[in-house]
């Protein structure tokens, strides 16, 4: 089932992406992902396609391969991943985050260490594997398969899916799009293998707070007018708020699949006890189980004051705030307006991103695909539907109406904690049974689903 060379052939390419640290800071200077287009390139050419370069900024390539079908009404798919990473702290690792090194664990898995290991370098380097090796092997399929190794996701995307789709559409517009995040699996108590595909994610609405104050000597702080005080009071306020619980069928179905006493499901399927019970769980199941079930607010930086003694007169608040389906731009307005309260006429909104939820429909001929290929690895296992609690390119497909899922496939040591654990995390890391399973998972699914 799995091809050890083909395996190799995934860790090397990861390894090599790792080590070029395309790290994207938000900032248009940034992410450098020329160099992982470059070797992306280098890779597909050598199995004889053509490899076209799309550069909204200099040093912000992203790459597009196209293997063409024979039938133009036929339905098309695009393999999408990303070739930016988010920044990293190194001091919090225990191996060079942009090593790239193959390290055994205590379990005897080997294991691909780096940043962009889980998100998501590891599918972006088993996609490539994977149209190498159908375009290596003649495959001629009635549809037609696109690869698209995009840059900048990781800072919304208009330097590589945002950007190409207002300029180049044609290049990756397709039927179906398949990307980030999915693939994690689960055992219930039956025996049954359940394995989540996203078919949607949350909206993003970062909102930059701009708190007023009046300037003094901080000689003389009594009564004084502090905009770092204000600020203060007002992140306070931001991290305690509780959003209404919204308990869509995403989330009903992924309760279903999960091995938990009757009790505790009908809690967590609850609006009245969610909360309460999500304080009782394990941190890291908590955390992501909260996400999925809340518009969430993260107070993430802060910038304000000059000097040591003068009493700042401005203090900015950078918020991460991601919304549930339904949520609109009004909600979230109203929304701070109750969480500021009496310090509104004090404070400054500006937008810093705004994008809504965004879901797919479950597509059978898709769906089936996918299940099928799922169970050559896992036979007899469930695709569950699940929300990505974070944002992806996918957004950009649905937006237009296009069918676009975070899938994969991932050995058993990746469930959603170990997985939710790395993802942005210190020590990020992949197993390599993971790697070749999602090789395999690639190819299958383009058979089977182009024809």
């Amino acid at each position: 089932m799995i091809d050890p060379a083909r395996t190799n052939e995934t860790t090397e390419l990861l390894q090599a992406m790792i080590r070029n640290a395309c790290v994207n800071d938000g900032t248009p200077e940034s992410g450098g992902e020329t160099r992982n287009a470059d070797v992306l390139q280098q890779v597909l050419e050598g199995a004889g396609l053509d490899v076209a370069r799309y550069e909204a900024l200099p040093g912000r390539a992203s790459v597009v391969a196209r293997i063409e079908g024979t039938d133009p009404d036929a339905p098309s798919l695009c393999l999408m991943g990303h070739t930016d990473v988010v920044p990293v702290s190194p001091d919090g690792w225990h191996h060079d985050p942009f090593g790239g090194e193959l390290i055994r664990n205590a379990d005897g898995l080997d294991e691909v260490w780096g940043r962009g290991a889980i998100d998501m370098l590891n599918l972006t380097a088993s996609m490539a594997v994977a149209v190498r090796h159908l375009a290596r092997t003649g495959f001629r399929p009635r549809g037609t398969l696109i690869y698209f190794g995009v840059a900048d996701e990781e800072a919304g995307g208009d330097f590589g899916a945002g950007w190409l789709f207002g300029h180049e559409p044609e290049a990756i517009d397709a039927t179906y799009c398949l990307t980030e995040l999915g693939g994690w699996s689960h055992v219930d108590p039956h025996g049954h293998r359940h394995v989540t595909v996203n078919v949607g994610e949350k909206g993003l609405a970062w909102r930059r707070l701009r708190v007023h104050g009046t300037p003094g000597h901080g000689s003389m702080p009594f009564g004084a007018d502090n905009a770092l005080v204000k600020a203060a009071e007002i992140i306070r306020r931001l991290a305690e708020h509780r959003p209404t619980p919204y308990l869509g069928d995403v989330w009903r179905a992924q309760v279903e699949s999960m091995s938990l006493p009757a009790e505790l499901r009908d809690a967590l399927l609850s609006p009245d006890h969610l909360d309460d019970t999500l304080a009782t769980l394990p941190v890291p199941i908590a955390r992501s189980c909260h996400a999925l079930t809340h518009t969430t607010i993260s107070p993430n930086v802060a910038h304000g004051g000059q000097k040591t003694n003068v009493i700042p007169d401005a203090v900015d608040i950078d918020v991460d705030i991601r919304t549930v389906p339904g949520t609109t731009r009004a909600d979230v307005e109203a929304m701070l307006a109750e969480v500021l309260g009496e310090l509104a006429p004090h404070v400054e909104v500006t937008e810093l991103q705004h994008g809504d939820a965004t879901q797919s429909p479950i597509d059978p001929t898709l769906w089936d695909v996918l299940t099928k290929r799922t169970q050559v690895a896992y036979p007899d296992a469930r695709l569950v539907p699940g929300l990505v609690v974070g944002g992806t390119d996918a957004r950009f497909y649905r937006d237009r109406g296009r069918v676009a899922y975070g899938a994969g496939l991932f050995s058993p040591s990746m469930d959603m904690s170990t997985f939710g654990d790395r993802f942005h995390g210190h020590d990020e890391r992949i197993d390599v049974e993971s790697l070749g399973l999602a090789t395999e998972f690639w190819i299958g699914i383009a058979k089977d689903l182009l024809g």
